[in-house]
């Protein structure tokens, strides 16, 4: 399911932070990564939370969330410290912001105590998907005795070759890793998830039974009896679980996943409008472009078309 989000890009930055320092994350469409190396800080969430951090933590903002990194202690007052400087937006549609350019360690703040922050960030190719409802604000994984597990060292040291000695192609690299990472954390962090949504759904087997065949195959003319079977619970039962860990009813879910899929094909792809509809769970096209107009507030093709003058 996660392929499906396309995570297009990624950059990484070794900062060397110097008490005090603030630093604002608050470009639309980013995704943070935060992979403390070195001494404490603070990460501040958009409603005010403040998480300590030290070194081997490491710290993912998969909904894109606003968040300021500073130094331990009392807030420093005045602007912040610095702000990540991201290139304009490409004027194709999604992404909607581009990550802040790779380059080499970058020292910030003061002249006090010394925190050295793995700062990434990524975008994703599908900022629509339904998968993305219910992502954590933050997760958070902490480290021992300063170090952070064996697989984020693993990753860091990949993703910091690839941001200082990485050439052709380290962009599309470091987007990998980072889906490896975020990958990873998910798992990690599944077990206490706290909101409705996909993620919460996966801890449920018999929703994610359904939920991996619905993203499987959208051509099948899925029902909620058959989605019911698939999960091995009445349908009375299914859709109130359903509902309950995902946060919409199942028929919802499964018109938004086909509705993204189709705008991706639509975009992305010269198929005929009759192919994507049979590609998307529809017997004709006139059944899905009416199911698409009525989603999307325009046609097929006129979206096709938009989107195709956008990106030329």
């Amino acid at each position: 399911m996660l392929r499906e989000l396309r995570f297009e890009s990624a950059a990484y930055r070794w900062l060397e932070l110097g008490t005090p320092f603030s630093i604002d994350f608050d470009q639309a469409g980013l995704r943070g990564v935060h992979i403390i190396a070195e001494g404490r800080c603070e990460l501040v969430l958009r409603d005010g939370k403040v998480i300590a951090l030290a070194a081997g933590d490491v710290v993912i903002l998969p909904s894109g969330d606003s968040h300021i990194l500073r130094s331990p202690g009392p807030p420093t007052s005045g602007p912040p410290t610095a702000s990540p400087r991201s290139p304009s937006p490409p004027s194709s549609g999604p992404p909607t912001a581009s990550p802040p350019a790779s380059g080499p360690p970058a020292a910030i703040g003061g002249a006090g105590n010394r925190t050295v922050v793995v700062c990434g960030a990524f975008v994703v190719g599908e900022p629509d998907h339904p998968a993305l409802r219910g992502m954590p604000a933050v997760i958070h994984l902490p480290g021992t005795d300063g170090r952070p597990p064996a697989w984020v060292a693993t990753l860091v040291d990949a993703l910091r070759a690839e941001a200082f000695d990485g050439g052709p192609g380290s962009d599309l690299v470091m987007a990998r890793l980072s889906d490896a990472l975020l990958i990873r954390a998910l798992r990690q962090h599944s077990g206490s998830v706290d909101r409705p949504g996909w993620l919460a759904g996966l801890g449920d087997p018999g929703i994610a039974a359904a939920l991996a065949a619905i993203h499987g195959d959208l051509a099948y003319p899925w029902t909620l009896p058959t989605l019911a079977a698939t999960a091995g619970l009445s349908r009375a039962a299914f859709a109130a679980r359903f509902t309950e860990r995902v946060g919409r009813p199942a028929m919802r879910y499964l018109l938004s996943l086909r509705m993204q899929r189709a705008r991706t094909l639509l975009r992305d792809e010269r198929a005929t409008v009759a192919a994507i509809a049979g590609r998307v769970g529809y017997g004709s096209d006139v059944a899905f472009a009416a199911a698409f107009k009525r989603e999307v507030g325009t046609s097929p093709g006129a979206y096709r078309r938009r989107t195709t003058s956008a990106g030329s």
